[in-house]
Formats: C-alpha cells, structure tokens, sequence
C-alpha cells in the first residue's frame, strides 16, 4: 500500500501548490507537511483533515485512493491495517479500508500510557467500542467513566467526547463510527 506522505505529496502537486501556499490555507505548518510528505512524522486525523481540506479532498477519499489499487479481499492480517494515527501516542489502524462503498470506520486502537485524544472534540457520526485490554477513561458530555476491559460504550459522536488511558501499560480499544469520519 502507498504511504500516507507519498500520496499527499502526489495530491499537492497535481493541483498545482508548493508546501508553504498550502500550509497557509490549512494552518499546518510547512514543516508539519514537509515531514508528513516524507514519511517521516504520522499525522494525527485532525492535521491530516485540515491539510486534505485544503487540497479539496476528505480523509474517506483520500484513503480509498490508498486502497484501491489492491484486490479486494473481506480478510485482513494484522500487517495490512492502514495506520492514520500516530503509532508513538494513540495508534488507530483502520479495518477494511479497501472495502467499496464503506459505510463504517473500523479501528483497532492502541493507547501508550498517559495517552490522550486531547480537548473534547465532536463530529457527525455515532461511535461505539469496547475495551480490550487496560484502563481508558471516556469523557461524554458532561459524563465521566473508567472502562475496564470487556467495557464498552456507544454515543452520538456530535457530543464533546475524550479517550484517556489511565493504565500504566498499553490500552486497546476496537471501535466503530458511523458514517465513516477518516
């Protein structure tokens, strides 16, 4: 499968932008993009999406693309899970991105001690998950929970929402949202 940096590299100059004109439309810094292009920095989903943004793109296309030159197959390995995180901090790696006409985000997430998704964020969607292994605590709206494993949730994704792993190991989590956000 392409990588994420040689892709978004080939999408820049097909339409014609140098690295500084579309840091200044998506607000990431030419750098940011510089190291994503290269393959050597693992963007998280929001830098990512606001670069795409800027290119007239979305992330579900985007990521389509990077799939559809492979057959299509209902079974995934483990080694065959596009990764759109950032595999140092919070690892998302997507299930069944290749699959046509999508209709869900399948994640396996891993969580590195201390992790956190950040400020509460929302989207247009509906998520659901389960914890697999660890500690994560799940902020939705003005409610508060620590998931254990076997855990799970579903919330209507328009609702402020934070992951945090609270475990001193790894945390892994394997969700769903839908419609597909990435």
């Amino acid at each position: 499968m392409p990588k994420i940096g040689v892709k978004l590299r080939e999408l820049r100059r097909r339409r014609d932008l140098g690295v500084r004109e579309l840091a200044a439309r998506s607000g990431i810094s030419h750098s940011t993009i510089s190291l994503i292009e290269r393959d050597r920095m693992s963007p998280s989903i929001d830098t990512l999406g606001a670069v795409l943004d800027a290119l007239g793109t979305t992330l579900t296309g985007f990521f389509s693309d990077l799939g559809s030159s492979l057959p299509y197959s209902p079974f995934y390995a483990a080694a065959e899970l596009a990764e759109i995180g950032k595999p140092e901090t919070i690892s998302y790696r997507v299930i069944g991105l290749d699959h046509p006409n999508r209709q869900m985000l399948m994640l396996h997430e891993r969580y590195a001690p201390g992790a956190d998704s950040g400020e509460e964020f929302s989207h247009s969607a509906q998520e659901s998950g389960m914890v697999l292994s660890g500690a994560v605590e799940v902020t939705v709206g003005n409610q508060k929970r620590i998931l254990n494993p076997g855990d799970g949730y579903y919330f209507d994704s328009r609702l402020p929402h934070r992951f945090r792993n609270i475990d001193t190991g790894h945390s892994e989590v394997l969700s769903a949202i839908t419609p597909p956000t990435y």
